[in-house]
């Protein structure tokens, strides 16, 4: 029981953080409709922002505002690419990864991972002692839950905004926007800046978790976000109630979960990322069956 116990906590945890990331990529893949591959270096460029900054000295909460800064930075290098640029989404994405992997390790000092153990960290606060004993033990999840949280209702109270509308319309209809006086292109490096630094936020989150920064940690994180946000959506659309970016939370704990499950079967670990992509295939294609059923039904 207690083992079980466990791994549900384990998904629980993992999933909130990856959460955070799908939230993200909910702004740019299932809003704006831009196939960011970016995703797979503002990932990691979080967790080695962390990394260098506790290392350095500084709080473990303000590394996680320089972590989504630094995440929002290389959104608005994609966005500009893209549209100043005017290079295609995909083409934008992959340049800023690539560009991210000299990012990371000049933020690392050159080396592939960076570990900062028995450093302070978002985890280990003082303050936590004064928890009960029993709430102690869990203080990970509980702050990984309030981060997760806090991130949703920024998002919910953004996209409720006159400005967050308007990214909406950006993604759907360019013409609408620009008949209200506004760049549809400035919207949409808006959104991949916010997008971007949701993801790095979740590097962040994860490296001070696991007290260490990888460079390499980004390698399938867009796969892992897709299929998040595509499984969220198509498991609780049908849940008036529920908003985007909480679908997408839903659908990471689901994917974390469908990923723990395999393992604890006896799936060897050099067949995850092939699951990964199963995954994401299964999702993807279900999302165009749902979509042709309900066109037929309509």
């Amino acid at each position: 029981m207690n083992i079980f116990l466990g791994l549900a906590e384990t998904v629980l945890r993992e999933g909130l953080i990856y959460g955070i990331m799908a939230m993200g990529v909910t702004i740019t893949y299932k809003i704006l409709n831009f196939p960011d591959l970016s995703v797979d270096g503002t990932f990691p460029l979080g967790a080695c922002v962390a990394a260098a900054a506790i290392t350095g000295g500084v709080n473990p909460w303000i590394a996680c505002l320089l972590a989504i800064l630094a995440g929002a930075a290389a959104g608005c290098v994609t966005g500009l690419l893209h549209v100043k640029a005017h290079i295609t989404d995909l083409l934008s994405g992959i340049l800023v990864m690539t560009a991210m992997w000299s990012v990371n390790l000049i933020i690392t000092g050159g080396t592939a991972i960076k570990q900062f153990f028995n450093q302070p960290t978002i985890f280990n606060a003082p303050a936590y002692e004064a928890l009960p004993a029993g709430l102690y033990q869990h203080r990970q999840m509980l702050v990984i839950f309030l981060i997760a949280l806090a991130v949703k209702l920024a998002l919910d109270w953004y996209l409720s905004t006159k400005n967050g509308l308007l990214l909406r319309a950006a993604g759907n209809n360019d013409q609408y926007v620009t008949g209200l006086g506004r760049d549809p292109g400035t919207m949409k490096i808006i959104g991949l800046s916010i997008g971007n630094a949701c993801t790095a936020l979740a590097g962040c989150v994860l490296a001070q978790l696991n007290e260490n920064a990888d460079i390499n940690s980004g390698k399938g994180m867009v796969v892992m976000a897709l299929a998040s946000v595509i499984i969220g959506v198509a498991l609780f659309k049908r849940i008036r109630f529920l908003k985007l970016v909480t679908m997408a939370i839903l659908g990471s704990i689901v994917y974390k979960a469908c990923l723990m499950i395999a393992l604890q079967l006896g799936l060897p670990n050099t067949y995850l990322k092939l699951l990964m992509a199963a995954l994401l295939t299964v999702a993807i294609i279900s999302e165009r069956v749902g979509k042709k059923g309900g066109k037929e039904h309509a």
